[in-house]
């Protein structure tokens, strides 16, 4: 089963991936783009108002050619975000109008991202909850900005909800949860979503 993990940062993808993988060693694991290319990697990326169309544009491609390598249904493995992830953030990042990204950007890119998602069967958005707040930490890598979290959790809630980029079509040929409640819960939810597939 191929799963994906997607939301606004510090919400806890990072740690429903690794809790995942504790309790089912046969998943592959793909690191969140950031990670691999900048984190570990040889590119700086910025975040933020100072993310580029160089930044979104090597972290989108690199999770879309991740997707690519898993052709099947039979392959288990979860991914650390997801290509709409860099949709979100690259609105983000429009609406500032502080670096080269702007709309005309963001809207090149909702192709690519649409087709990608033939890749995947459980697409697991992470929300900010009322019921389950999460703190925000400081991880090193992105700034511990609440407002800036927040926003971008609203453009994640107008894709997966409200149809922004016209994606629902897409959707409808995979398996969209929302992942509420502490981490046991979690890794419960996407159980009962592989479940619901096979049945």
């Amino acid at each position: 089963m191929r799963i994906a993990i997607s939301g606004s940062h510090s919400l806890g993808k990072s740690t429903v991936v690794r809790d995942w993988l504790h309790s089912n060693p046969d998943y592959l694991w793909e690191d969140e783009p950031y990670r691999v290319l900048s984190f570990n990697g040889p590119y700086e990326i910025a975040f933020q108002d100072k993310s580029t169309r160089l930044h979104n544009g090597l972290q989108l491609f690199y999770s879309i050619s991740r997707l690519h390598r898993y052709d099947s249904s039979e392959c288990n493995v979860i991914f650390d975000r997801c290509p709409i992830d860099y949709l979100a953030y690259s609105q983000y990042t429009a609406f500032q109008a502080t670096t080269d990204i702007d709309k005309e950007f963001v809207l090149t890119m909702v192709d690519a991202v649409r087709e990608s998602l033939d890749h995947l069967d459980i697409l697991a958005f992470i929300p900010i909850s009322e019921q389950w707040p999460v703190p925000m930490e400081d991880d090193g890598i992105r700034p511990p900005d609440l407002e800036y979290r927040n926003s971008v959790d609203m453009i994640f809630k107008q894709i997966y909800r409200d149809g922004l980029f016209d994606l629902l079509p897409a959707f409808e040929k995979l398996k969209l949860i929302e992942l509420v409640g502490d981490s046991e819960l979690r890794l419960k939810q996407i159980q009962l979503a592989i479940e619901s597939i096979n049945a």
